[in-house]
């Protein structure tokens, strides 16, 4: 077990720190002027894999905290566990996942006017990035509204985080070392230089449109397009021909006219008359002198042609009056059906703006499956009728510990119920949401998960069961109840929680499932795009849940049901929400382990009598030997999405550095190269490194067993971008998380690269080199035009006898420099010769940019 050690140091005690804080007004000045700081000391401790930090608090208030017991606590959001321990005069306590307090005994000496007291603590895993501190600490006193410390109620983690600088810092000791080296200015630089290969002309950046189309032939000419074009459709295809009307009016600030006579100067869009079979999705596009032409094989085909049609105009800054196309001729169709991306909304919601923008993105870049993640732990993100205690409550997270009126307040969202993450879609919103979708030929995966996971879900109908038990309605509160009053479970998940696994063997638990899944489907049904897939999740189910559930001992007792011991609860569990799916004729999805029968073996496929059963593989940490699971997968008869947390999972930093957001458990950073050098068709490829760094060259002798191969590819179904959302807080974070990455899985998902599998070719290095272009010139002012925000990376630079030399990542980006500390800031053009001691560096490109590195 991990030891917690506390060191406190008071300074100077006045007698004032007898007095107690009786007020709200004392409180919140008290808030307001004292500061909490949280500080990594050491992560390379003699313990593999633990780190020693520590918790200020500085008294800068004009109030003393009161000595002894008194009835005040400090509680924080901390994502490593901190042990229960009391040392002088203070005890520290973990409540549930990421929320803790610290609490005065009778042994408290109090903290005097500027004073100080710093408690040391050791704690695993490691920390080794900002983003694992949440911010929003705050204290309570008698009863009176919490109160936020003011230094900590900002997303500026320099304000309660102190630097991380220093080698024990930086490194994890993990395996024989970290070899992952943090990212310094002077590594980003020379990596960074420009290479040999020759940058894209203008004419050859416009027809290197994302993702990349199977065949393109240019021929001579140009076609010159305006307002005066029309767009010519059939009834059939009215969608699609509005969809580009709308685009191209956008474009070019004037009216386009939707007609269904033919003549010269039109944009025809038309399904294949042909007797010759078009793969699905697949569409033609032909840009002649006076007609330009898409066929698809389909009402999709179509508008991924509209994509290629649109991703070929100019970028402007303003509307135009005409452009030139250029004459050419593109046969393209999918590499893969599956071509997703996966967004967590439970844990912290983002909006419903920021959803319908990620749509339409996605749709820009021929990706067609949106998989919403609508429940977590820390949330419940979408209203169903009949049971409002889902949203009313657990939409919500504030400081209550009864959770009557909230979920306990969970990753840094603070006290109150306009923090950071609050909120759910509404019926009508996700209706609309639905609607949107399949305007853009996007089809939306609903994810209940289910049993772990679900701790929002429980509370939820906990409270609607006290509500009709005090209203003596004994019988419809027990109706969609997930828990029982005397189950003596101990469990802790791995985001340390003891109280978020539904109880498998109530029935009230099924009929809560099949509530759900009946207004889910009425919900798709009313958009107009019926389901066909429900995802239960089935992940990360702690271990000990339900060992001490009466209820699940009268079903173990039962002889003859299947049921023989704790063991075979999840799959009793699976098996009868799949069988609950089947009967709605419904497909089924889950996530990797909640389909495994045992680590090396899934279920048979046969139990299930769903039409369907899609499998995301995510968890191929490859030194822990899961990294083959996608493919026995495939061969045991599951439909498979590739979704791998080493290469795929967008919440992960974007650079080995501190300052970079996200988690790293999988992969120490996943950055847009490495997104867009996954070899999907070629999974063994893909394992480069281990977790602590080290060069994986054979990864059979590695695990010391042979890998399996491929034998059913017709079950591969295609990849998928996953974006956990623990440490993304608001709108803007989300789409830095999530663009540019996105636009390289759509090239992967899309396109079949000549290149594959060989990554270190001259190839694939201008592949790459082009596609990044691309981005810069075309792509990311794409997205900002559209109030989409992005990511850049920060530039490199060296700094040698007044001498600073800068390089970008991506060519094209603009270089700024700053001497007076970001006040003014001046482009970089060359070499430039600096007197003053600090030089601040930041990439740009329109009206975003980088993080800032200094010099």
């Amino acid at each position: 077990m991990r030891q917690i050690y506390i060191l406190i140091f008071i300074g100077f005690i006045s007698l004032n720190c007898k007095a107690a804080i009786n007020s709200q007004s004392e409180l919140a000045n008290f808030a307001n002027g004292a500061e909490l700081w949280f500080a990594v000391e050491s992560n390379l401790l003699a313990e593999p894999g633990t780190f020693k930090g520590s918790i200020s608090l500085i008294n800068k208030s004009a109030h003393p905290l009161p000595g002894g017991s008194a009835d005040w606590s400090i509680y924080l959001h901390m994502v490593r566990r901190l042990n229960s321990t009391e040392q002088a005069g203070l005890t520290l306590q973990h409540i549930q996942g990421d929320l803790h307090r610290i609490s005065p005994t009778e042994d408290f000496k109090g903290l005097a006017v500027g004073a100080q007291s710093q408690l040391h603590f050791h704690s695993a895993p490691w920390i080794i990035s900002y983003s694992d501190f949440m911010p929003r600490a705050f204290i309570v006193a008698h009863g009176l509204t919490p109160e936020i410390f003011a230094n900590t109620d900002s997303e500026d983690f320099s304000r309660f985080v102190r630097p991380l600088t220093k080698p024990q810092q930086l490194l994890r000791n993990i395996g024989d070392g970290d070899k992952f080296a943090t990212m310094t200015n002077q590594q980003r630089y020379k990596q960074q230089l420009p290479t040999d290969e020759p940058l894209l002309t203008d004419t050859q950046l416009q027809q290197r449109i994302i993702p990349t189309p199977q065949q393109s032939q240019t021929q001579p000419g140009s076609t010159t397009i305006s307002s005066q074009w029309q767009v010519n459709v059939s009834a059939a295809l009215e969608q699609e021909g509005q969809y580009l009307q709308q685009q191209l009016q956008q474009y070019f600030d004037g009216d386009i006219a939707l007609v269904q006579a033919k003549r010269k100067q039109q944009i025809r869009l038309a399904l294949s008359q042909t007797d010759e079979r078009m793969a699905a999705e697949s569409y033609t596009l032909q840009i002649n002198a006076d007609v330009i032409e898409i066929t698809g094989a389909d009402s999709a085909g179509v508008f991924y042609g509209i994509q290629s049609l649109l991703a070929l105009l100019p970028v402007t800054e303003r509307a135009t009056t005409k452009v030139r196309l250029p004459r050419l001729q593109i046969i393209d169709q999918p590499r893969y059906q599956w071509r997703g991306m996966h967004y967590d909304m439970g844990r912290n919601f983002h909006g419903f703006d920021v959803t319908l923008r990620l749509i339409e993105q996605m749709a820009r870049y021929k990706l067609n499956k949106l998989h919403l993640h609508l429940t977590e732990d820390e949330g419940w993100r979408l209203e169903i009728p009949g049971l409002p205690e889902l949203t009313e409550l657990g939409a919500f997270r504030c400081f209550d510990l009864t959770e009557q009126h909230c979920l306990l307040t969970q990753l840094g969202t603070g006290p109150h119920t306009s923090g950071s993450g609050n909120g759910y879609y509404s019926h009508e919103q996700y209706i609309q949401l639905l609607r949107h979708a399949r305007a853009h030929h996007i089809e939306v995966i609903p994810e209940i998960d289910l049993p772990g996971h679900a701790r929002a879900a429980i509370k939820a109908m906990e409270a609607r069961y006290q509500r009709l038990n005090l209203a003596e309605q004994p019988e419809q509160a027990n109706h969609y109840r997930l828990t029982e009053e005397h189950d003596q479970s101990d469990y802790l998940t791995v985001q340390n929680y003891n109280d978020n696994s539904v109880n498998v063997c109530l029935e009230s638990s099924y009929q809560f499932v099949d509530k759900v899944v009946g207004e889910l489907q009425q919900m798709h049904l009313d958009a107009g795009t019926p389901l066909r897939l429900f995802h239960m999740g089935g992940d990360e189910v702690a271990k000990g849940s339900w060992q001490g559930s009466p209820a699940c001992q009268q079903l173990i007792a039962i002889p003859d049901n299947g049921v023989n011991s704790v063991a075979d609860l999840k799959p009793y569990f699976i098996n009868r929400v799949a069988e609950l799916a089947a009967q709605r004729g419904l497909a089924l999805a889950a996530w990797e382990d909640g389909l495994m029968a045992t680590p090396a073996q899934p279920f048979a496929r046969e139990q299930f009598k769903n039409p369907q059963v899609v499998v995301n593989a995510w968890d191929n940490i490859w030194e822990w030997g899961y990294g083959d699971r996608a493919y026995l997968f495939a061969n045991a008869g599951y439909d498979v999405v590739q979704s791998p947390g080493t290469n795929l999972y967008f919440d992960h930093p974007q650079e080995a550095h501190p300052a970079e957001r996200g988690y790293y458990w999988a992969a120490r950073y996943t950055d847009t190269e490495k997104v867009f050098f996954y070899r999907p068709d070629h999974l063994y490829h893909n394992a480069e490194f281990t977790r602590d760094g080290s060069a994986i060259t054979d990864l059979a002798a590695l695990l010391g067993r042979e890998l399996p191969q491929l034998e059913k590819p017709q079950h591969m179904l295609g990849i998928q971008g996953q974006l956990w959302s623990e440490t993304v807080r608001t709108a803007a974070q989300l789409e830095q998380m999530l663009y540019p990455r996105l636009i390289a899985l759509a090239e992967r998902a899309w396109h079949k690269a000549s290149w594959e599998p060989d990554k270190a070719s001259s190839a694939a290095r201008n592949d790459w080199h082009q596609f990044s272009q691309r981005l810069v010139s075309y792509e990311l002012p794409k997205l900002q035009r559209s109030n989409s925000g992005h990511y850049l990376p920060p530039p490199g630079a060296i700094r040698d006898n007044g001498i600073v030399k800068a390089s970008t990542a991506w060519p094209g980006l603009t270089i700024e420099y700053s001497v007076d500390q970001g006040q003014s800031w001046q482009r970089y053009q060359q070499v430039i010769t600096v007197v003053q001691q600090h030089v601040w560096l930041r990439s740009r490109l329109g009206e975003v940019s980088s993080r800032v590195i200094k010099l």
